[in-house]
């Protein structure tokens, strides 16, 4: 009894506390604004870009938290800063650059964002996915993506890969909330695979023949900023989550509405478990994102590399 009324508080207390921090920003939602609109202001961001480059990107990369170097590795063409283009949201985070690279990865198109927007900086979780619908109507076909996350799962540790294979969106918002804009997708995308098995595979295999260990999960978006205590944690991981984040589940849904294939990694930056809890500083969180930083960038460029030769 003692323990079903335990359970019973901790889910209704992580509830209460996920509704006193949404109340912040589900009025920013509910200014949606209607299907032209919508379209205006991505075509006006993607005018912009046509007008500085002709290059067709096929594969999108999102460079968060721990594939920095990544950008060493792209022959780049031209950058532009997200505060450069019309209506594109713009990083605030310290670590993110705020830059859109556009070059060629082991030959293949692409175009880098380097740095993310999130739904804690205040924006609405439509305008943290601008990015996303501006890369798909400049033309890629897949969105490679890498996130900081907290491990909760006992086999992994601080520096770790994981590849994500499914998620569980706990934001309380979605990008899709509202009109719809058929161009660019259905009114109800199908989700039963988020996350595509042949990229998936790709990594595998590229990690198997690099040595590195890549751990698979499952992956639970929080909306941040504040880190989770002791008990959410036990919480999300009750629920089936192996590493939590503030990110990622935005841009996969937008980017799985617009047909794109997905390939996510994380880098668990810090070990959350309960019984051993320790405090954690954002500097805490850099270092193991450099500390797996070339693993990381090592199998997306591997993974690209693949995507080349077989086209």
């Amino acid at each position: 009894m003692k323990k079903g009324l335990h359970t019973y508080e901790l889910v209704r207390l992580f509830l209460v506390r996920v509704s006193d921090n949404l109340n912040s920003i589900s009025k920013i939602d509910t200014q949606i604004p209607d299907t032209k609109t919508q379209i205006i202001r991505v075509e006006a961001a993607v005018a912009a870009i046509r007008e500085a480059t002709a290059v067709a990107p096929r594969v999108g990369i999102i460079l968060g938290t721990g594939l920095g170097r990544l950008a060493d590795e792209i022959v780049v063409d031209l950058a532009i800063d997200y505060a450069d283009l019309p209506h594109f949201p713009v990083s605030t985070v310290e670590s993110h650059s705020g830059r859109l690279l556009f070059g060629k990865l082991q030959g293949m198109p692409v175009v880098a964002m380097q740095g993310r927007m999130h739904v804690y900086e205040g924006y609405s979780a439509r305008e943290v996915t601008i990015p996303i619908r501006v890369m798909a109507r400049l033309g890629i076909e897949s969105l490679l993506v890498s996130t900081a996350c907290g491990g909760m799962n006992p086999h992994h540790r601080r520096g770790d890969l994981m590849l994500v294979t499914d998620h569980i969106n706990l934001q309380g918002v979605n990008p899709l909330v509202g009109p719809n804009v058929e161009e660019w997708g259905p009114r109800f995308p199908d989700m039963s695979e988020p996350y595509d098995a042949g990229l998936r595979d790709l990594a595998e295999q590229v990690a198997l023949d690099l040595g590195i260990k890549l751990h698979q999960g499952v992956y639970v978006a929080v909306v941040g900023p504040n880190l989770e205590t002791k008990a959410e944690y036990r919480f999300l991981r009750g629920i089936g989550a192996d590493v939590v984040g503030m990110s990622t589940v935005p841009e996969v849904t937008v980017a799985r509405h617009m047909d794109l294939r997905v390939m996510a990694i994380g880098v668990i930056t810090d070990e959350c478990f309960p019984d051993a809890l320790e405090s954690v500083t954002l500097e805490h969180v850099l270092a193991a994102a450099n500390e797996a930083e070339p693993k990381l960038t090592a199998i997306m460029v591997g993974v690209v590399g693949r995507m080349a030769t077989r086209d």
